[in-house]
């Protein structure tokens, strides 16, 4: 029985070292954007290299989370969680001081494998840990202050780069990983499923990944039919049927077919695809848009950023209080709907554009139409399976809303015929900003019909605090569920992101 409590000393501790590591990953997803005209700047990059600078963390950590929350499980959750801290900061070092783009980029995606193992964990050592009375409220201290540090992550990335350096957007996880290490070596206690077997779906997540990785290099790199392209694009083609046959063939695949019989669980994973897509290739142009073309420091380009954040941190619990009369229909239709007016609205974003005329009122729109919709996507997912897959649920709604991003920041500057110094150039910066905007606008409307036609069934009220206070720019919310099972040979509970966290083989996830 998890035996921890919020208020004695141990109880702090744990609690602050999960925030603490959670954090690392959540502001490396949202501070980067900010810092990507300086980096290439500084490393004498193209725009191809700024893409792959986002991407390349975003597809390890993609491709890899569902592994994370399996591993956790097996070989135990403290440890795995500590391997992911101290891999990501040593990562985060290679990144700080890396002499150029080819580095960085390498980095970048070792980054995203420390992510996929700390990620799952931080709130699974939580469930736990933590005893039954105390569990809902550490989680939404949590889930709280991981929204404040969503909403100041521009910010602070602003900050640091117009002051010490965008290398310091890094550089900085080494002493949080420092402190973060030896806390949870002291004060965590150690859990794992005893009900896990230790088989781990290494083929489907190689799969996936590659698959992810050749689409992408394709995407990115697709100025003409070139043969490397063509042989990328086809072998990513095959990589990902490939993954379909594993997938099905495996007893214990890392993403079971079975489960999208499921129609909501299928649709909800549509609109997360769609809208994950648009707001990846939202927030990776916008911060450019900001500095390149209407002439922002970083600073005020992360400050700028600041209100849509805001809104999901102070509404998003009374979005998904309001979601439980309604039912999931309603807000999955209207948040999307307003995420796409705000991406036209951005459009009067321009040279000297008035941040009180032409830039907040955009954002102020894109805040409520993600309040309106983050909370409910999650709840609806949970609710679409049985209560014994709600960490596998929302482990392959994170994952897909990961991916999406990730397409969609290779894509959209191939469709909006961005050059390799198109973001050196104002004029030339903006003209595809204003073709990319509509394309982000009309993905957001397709979710939303999708929301309307498929989406039926109510979803029960969601008593889980992370699924509320959450600023999920990149991801929903990864969710741990159930209670803990019999065959756990820790105070361990189920936790986040695969089969291996805590799902029960055989029954039915930002």
């Amino acid at each position: 029985m998890p035996d921890v409590r919020l208020a004695s000393p141990r109880g702090k501790w744990l609690l602050f070292t999960t925030i603490l590591g959670s954090s690392m990953a959540l502001l490396d997803s949202t501070v980067v954007n900010v810092a990507l005209p300086h980096i290439g700047r500084d490393l004498d990059a193209g725009l191809a290299a700024l893409q792959w600078t986002v991407n390349a963390y975003m597809l390890t950590l993609a491709g890899l989370i569902l592994l994370g929350g399996s591993l956790g499980d097996y070989y135990g959750r403290r440890r795995v969680f500590v391997v992911g801290v101290a891999w990501f900061a040593a990562a985060s070092l290679l990144c700080g001081i890396a002499p150029n783009a080819p580095v960085l980029i390498t980095a970048r995606a070792l980054q995203g494998i420390g992510g996929a193992l700390l990620t799952p964990g931080s709130l699974a050592l939580i469930q736990a840990s933590f005893h039954p009375e105390d569990r809902s409220r550490a989680v939404g201290l949590w889930s709280g202050f991981g929204g404040i540090g969503a909403a100041v992550g521009p910010f602070l990335g602003g900050w640091l780069v117009d002051g010490p350096g965008w290398r310091w957007v890094f550089l900085l996880n080494v002493p949080l990983a420092l402190l973060c290490v030896p806390v949870a070596l002291r004060h965590v206690p150690e859990s794992r499923d005893g009900r896990a077997h230790g088989r781990f779906d290494v083929l489907g997540a190689a799969l996936g990944a590659l698959a992810l990785a050749l689409l992408t290099y394709a995407l990115i790199e697709a100025r003409g039919a070139t043969a490397p392209v063509v042989v990328s694009a086809v072998l990513g083609v095959a990589a990902a049927v490939g993954f379909v046959v594993v997938e099905r063939r495996r007893a214990d695949p890392m993403l079971p077919p079975d489960i999208f019989a499921s129609r909501q669980f299928t649709a909800v994973n549509l609109v997360t695809l769609c809208v994950y897509a648009a707001f990846g290739g939202f927030f990776f142009l916008v911060a450019l848009q900001l500095q390149v073309v209407a002439g922002y420091s970083a600073l005020q380009a992360g400050t700028a950023l600041l209100p849509t954040t805001a809104l999901m941190l102070l509404f998003s619990a009374r979005s998904g209080a309001l979601a439980d009369r309604t039912g999931p229909r309603l807000p999955l239709t209207v948040g999307p709907l307003l995420c796409a007016g705000a991406m036209l609205l951005m459009l009067r974003v321009g040279p000297d554009a008035s941040y009180l005329t032409d830039v907040l009122p955009a954002l102020l729109v894109m805040g409520a139409g993600m309040v309106s919709l983050v909370a409910p996507l999650t709840a609806t997912v949970l609710a679409s399976v049985d209560q014994a897959r709600a960490g596998l649920a929302s482990g392959i709604n994170n994952a897909a809303a990961r991916a999406a991003g990730l397409v969609a920041v290779a894509a959209l500057p191939l469709l909006t015929g961005m050059g390799p110094e198109a973001y050196r150039s104002g004029p030339a910066f903006d003209s595809a900003f204003d073709r990319a905007m509509p394309i982000c606008a009309a993905v957001l409307v397709v979710g939303a019909v999708l929301s309307f036609t498929l989406v039926r069934r109510p979803a029960p009220e969601c008593p889980h605090p992370e699924c509320r206070t959450h600023c999920a720019l990149t991801a929903p919310p990864l969710e741990g569920a159930g209670e803990p099972g019999a065959g756990d040979t820790g105070p361990g509970e189920r936790g986040t992101g695969g089969r291996g966290a805590g799902e029960v083989p055989g029954s039915p996830a930002p």
